[in-house]
């Protein structure tokens, strides 16, 4: 492979994208565990309103993070293509619902740009930019702040 070549993997990265809200979401690849289809999920009393409950993924209990409470969107029904994006970051594993999986993307780093100060919230710092592919907009997810959950 010619090193032109290998300088555009590296400055490209995969993302699985999503929709919530009616808007494309991605997340890094390298952070998602696996997707699953929506399941019952086990309520646990006095959790933080953001956790739908926990889940038993072969033998492992997983929290799940209602994503559209996270990021203070109105709720939504659930639908046959609501999935669960399993994520794993610093031995730390959460659910998130989402409204759909589009798929994977390649985007590179120049097509990212940095949430503009007017619509970013300096308190939360969910969003780690805004990619273009083709024609769409993609809200490029911060998972490291979106998973800390605050205390009750």
């Amino acid at each position: 492979m010619a090193a032109a070549e290998m300088e555009i993997l590296d400055s490209e990265e995969q993302l699985v994208a999503f929709h919530l809200a009616g808007e494309i979401y991605g997340v890094n690849i390298s952070l998602i565990h696996e997707i699953i289809r929506m399941r019952e999920i086990t309520q646990i009393p006095r959790t933080n309103k953001e956790i739908e409950g926990v889940i038993n993924l072969r033998g492992k209990i997983v929290p799940i993070l209602d994503l559209r409470s996270r990021l203070s969107m109105p709720a939504a029904e659930r639908t046959s293509e609501t999935r669960i994006i399993v994520v794993e970051i610093s031995d730390c594993t959460v659910g998130m619902i989402v409204d759909g999986v589009t798929g994977v993307l390649r985007m590179s780093e120049d097509s990212v740009e940095l949430p503009s100060k007017l619509v970013s919230d300096l308190e939360t710092d969910f969003i780690r930019g805004v990619g273009k592919s083709d024609e769409q907009l993609v809200i490029l997810l911060n998972m490291h702040n979106v998973i800390q959950i605050p205390q009750i």
